[in-house]
């Protein structure tokens, strides 16, 4: 992750100056154990399928990452100056942790993971995140999956 004081103007100040979405309310969630949840991995890596149509820089959508997918097949296509690739480039869990929670379910720390993963672009406006979030959240509610795992890139 880059620091302010790295990022070159006029970029330094979009990104200290963007506006971010307010939540009246801060959601304090509480359930069943770990060993008990389903577990889906949010990235912000824009993470596609070698072949698939890269994430256009700004975009509000988000895709589907089938836990199927060979991690030879797992793209980044995040656009940033800021961001470095050479940890994804040798370990595609820094920013889709899939294997981990493999090894988590497989230790009965977790009781599954998710079938589908989702992913957007990290580079985005936030304000305009909020209705994509929203549809993500729909999305595992319908799938039954107890907890997310959060990647921001």
């Amino acid at each position: 992750m880059a620091r302010p004081e790295d990022i070159p103007e006029p970029l330094r100040t979009a990104v200290t100056t963007a506006e971010c979405p307010h939540f009246d309310t801060q959601p304090f969630v509480s359930g069943k154990p770990l060993s008990e949840r389903r577990v889906a991995i949010v990235s912000s890596a824009a993470l596609i399928k070698r072949g698939d149509a890269p994430f256009h820089f700004g975009t509000t959508e988000y895709r589907r990452v089938p836990a199927s997918w060979a991690a030879g097949d797992i793209l980044m296509s995040h656009v940033s100056i800021n961001f470095d690739r050479s940890g994804f480039q040798r370990d595609m869990n820094t920013v889709y942790p899939i294997d981990r929670l493999r090894e988590l379910a497989a230790a009965g720390v977790i009781e599954g993971v998710a079938e589908t993963h989702y992913t957007v672009m990290g580079s985005s406006d936030p304000v305009g995140m909020a209705e994509t979030a929203d549809q993500i959240a729909g999305q595992l509610r319908q799938e039954r999956i107890d907890s997310v795992l959060l990647s921001p890139v």
